[in-house]
C-alpha cells in the first residue's frame, strides 16, 4: 500500500528544491538573468528543467559533468529527506527566436 506524502502546512519542497536549483546555477553562469527552472510534477517525481543560456551550458555540466553530478547528488539527498524523488534536466535556451 503507498501512501502520499504529506508535508508540513507551508512547507512546499518542489518550491524549496525548484529555488535552489536556481540559486546555485545562477552563481555558476555568467548571464544570471537566462537561468529559469520549471518544476514538471509526476505522482511521486518531479523533474526539474533547468534552462540555461547556450553560452553557459558548459558552466552548469562541469569537466566530465561533475558539476551537474553534483547537484544531481544534492537533489538526491533531498529526495531521501523529504520521500520525494526529484531528477534534474539541463536544457539550453535557444538563441533563436520562434517563427
Amino acid at each position: 500500500m503507498t501512501q502520499a506524502t504529506q508535508f508540513p502546512a507551508g512547507d512546499d519542497p518542489v518550491k524549496n528544491m525548484t529555488d535552489l536549483v536556481a540559486e546555485i546555477a545562477r552563481a555558476l553562469v555568467d548571464d544570471p538573468n537566462s537561468v529559469t527552472v520549471e518544476a514538471i510534477q509526476d505522482g511521486e517525481c518531479t523533474a526539474l528543467r533547468l534552462r540555461v543560456a547556450h553560452s553557459d551550458v558548459g558552466k552548469v555540466i562541469g569537466k566530465q559533468g561533475r558539476t551537474a553530478r553534483s547537484m544531481r547528488t544534492i537533489l538526491s539527498a533531498a529526495s531521501m529527506k523529504l520521500k520525494h524523488r526529484f531528477s534534474l534536466d539541463i536544457v539550453e535556451e535557444d538563441q533563436t527566436p520562434a517563427p
